[in-house]
């Protein structure tokens, strides 16, 4: 991997989320489909940080279906483990963290707020579950109460929409409970991931909670970016989602960034390759299947050869990459020398989407306490489905 001239300048600063302590302030965000044991495995090769499950619906937990007790399990290299929940009912949640933490199955738990799809939403789940803030306090309370002496934290947005934010009352209810951590995308479900973050969201956050570490998320692109985030908010630390899609040298900048080094990785095209093939086996050996494997990095591969002379058919190609050894194939077609493309290859990736009105249940927004009208639709909320 190519990296730029370092220095070294001042120690990073150690993030404490309960016991855990991170020398390294950076946690990766949760994202479905994406942040599964092979691609966290891969990030920590990189880097230094706290790397969080895609999220488990606390019903299927407790259900212990096939898939989210497979998505349950870590890689022995795994030294923290960390899971991210979503649930709407304070039994099923506490239920769920209960056979976590009585399993031995995690060291860090996270409860998410944030999701904005639209099909979570209009069944009052994800970003929208703060507005009634009777349920979103008995969940955070009876999840932190079954946590015991695990870590338990929370990731939230700014609101459903401009006019209906709950940040900062559902901040003051978490921190209240004894969460370990509070992050907040700043961004409303109405913004899904369009426009540019709020970033003065953070920096009002950590200005009223005074005890409880504050992180920041939204539009972290590079360690520059993270550290102006950390800069102009004073957050305790940061959480990088799209920024690191097809990137995972980016938490090796992070580490440096926070360490006080200035180094950045221009990982030639043969480098950005051989992390491709990596990520491709590191997949194989978590579906146990090399078709499944194959069939999901497919999805990765417009990330990592973004900005890079690749070609329209071997692109395409590769997006239909069949087996490992087709993969090995394709690869030794790269222009291994080709030198990373600077600007090009990095900025905003992923979809952004539209602003657009948050889907809820019909008369959602008429109280700020659930009414009984609401609590079939809440049921129906646990969805396989992640965001924030």
């Amino acid at each position: 991997m190519t990296i730029l001239a370092d220095a070294q300048t001042s120690a990073a600063p150690t993030l404490h989320i309960g016991p855990i302590a991170l020398d390294v302030p950076v946690v990766l965000a949760p994202m479905a489909g994406i942040t599964n044991t092979a691609f966290r495995r891969l990030c920590r090769e990189y880097g230094a940080g706290l790397y969080v499950s895609e999220m488990i619906t606390s019903r299927a937990l407790v259900e212990r279906t096939p898939e989210s007790m497979r998505l349950i399990r870590h890689h022995e290299s795994e030294t923290t483990r960390s899971i991210q929940l979503y649930g709407v009912d304070p039994k099923t949640v506490s239920e769920a963290v209960t056979m976590l933490v009585a399993e031995d199955r995690a060291d860090h738990i996270d409860l998410n707020f944030g999701c904005p799809v639209p099909k979570v939403t209009r069944k009052g789940g994800g970003a929208a579950l703060p507005w009634k803030r009777d349920l979103f306090r008995e969940i955070v309370e009876r999840a932190v109460k079954a946590a015991g002496d695990i870590p338990l934290t929370v990731k939230m947005r700014k609101g459903i929409d401009s006019d209906h934010l709950t940040y900062l009352e559902a901040a003051r209810a978490a921190s209240g409970a004894g969460v370990a951590s509070i992050a907040l995308h700043a961004r409303t479900a109405a913004e899904f991931y369009s426009g540019t973050a709020d970033w003065s969201a953070i920096e009002k956050l950590k200005n009223t909670i005074t005890d409880t570490p504050i992180l920041g998320n939204g539009d972290i692109w590079s360690a520059d970016d993270a550290l102006r985030m950390v800069d102009e908010t004073g957050c305790d630390g940061v959480v990088v989602g799209r920024g690191c899609l097809g990137r995972p040298w980016l938490f090796g900048d992070l580490a440096a960034a926070f360490r006080g080094e200035t180094r950045k990785a221009e990982p030639t095209l043969g480098e950005v390759a051989a992390a491709f093939k990596r990520h491709a086996e590191l997949l194989v050996e978590f579906f146990d299947e090399e078709d499944r494997a194959c069939r999901d990095i497919r999805k990765h591969v417009a990330w990592y050869f973004k900005g890079y002379a690749v070609g329209g058919e071997l692109r395409a190609a590769l997006a239909t990459v069949k087996d490992l050894a087709q993969l090995d194939e394709l690869l030794a077609q790269l222009d291994h020398s080709q030198p990373y493309p600077g600007a090009d290859a990095e900025g905003q990736r992923g979809r952004a989407g539209t602003p657009k009105s948050p889907s809820l249940p019909q008369g959602w927004l008429d109280s700020r306490e659930l009414q009984e009208t609401h609590r079939a639709e809440l049921t129906e909320a646990e969805l396989s489905t992640s965001g924030g």
